[in-house]
């Protein structure tokens, strides 16, 4: 196991990457956004997560988040291991167009590791950071928020109705966050 990015201190915040299996981009269908969109509300709401930031992209998620029951790494797992089996069951029951293709690549990355019995969604790796600045916050708020921009999706961090960036323009979002103070720019 990579000891680089493990979550040491459980009651820090933490800049996380979680990443799906071969990249697959499951994420370009709105449906399984809003499973992962539901599991952070369930998290923050029964497991004290708080999210501070976020942007789900086409095969990843990024979150800047801290456990306020000092157990980070429980409710990321208990979250990879609710959302990978929620967006299995709607691949299988709702007719999904790629089913044959997803469920071959989620069977071979499970093959792979001895902890999987059928089909693996998620990496295991959570690529955990942990938050030691208030520069390091800000540099992460805005690869967060910028993310979307530099994959050519919008023109805007706010326009990306995924992402906490509308948060933090102070617009309707799909998922409250706590806002981090930041220093005002001038761009």
């Amino acid at each position: 196991m990579s000891q680089g990015y493990q979550i040491k201190d459980q009651t820090a915040a933490h800049y996380v990457t979680l990443q799906i299996v071969q990249w697959v981009d499951i994420f370009t269908r709105k449906l399984y956004r809003d499973i992962v969109i539901d599991s952070l509300k369930y998290c923050q709401k029964e497991k004290g997560l708080e999210v501070y930031a976020f942007v789900i992209m086409s095969n990843h998620i990024h979150l800047l988040v801290r456990s306020g029951q000092e157990n980070l790494s429980g409710t990321l797992r208990d979250f990879k291991s609710y959302t990978s089996k929620e967006i299995l069951k709607v691949i299988i029951e709702k007719n999904e167009s790629r089913i044959d293709w997803l469920l071959m690549v989620f069977k071979y990355a499970a093959n792979k590791h001895k902890r999987n019995s059928t089909y693996q969604v998620w990496t295991h790796e959570n690529h955990a950071e942990e938050i030691y600045s208030n520069k390091f916050i800000e540099q992460k708020l805005d690869y967060i928020h910028n993310n979307p921009v530099r994959a050519g999706i919008v023109t805007n961090p706010e326009d990306y109705l995924y992402s906490s960036a509308r948060n933090y323009a102070s617009l309707e979002s799909v998922l409250d966050v706590i806002e981090v103070s930041r220093t005002w720019k001038t761009y």
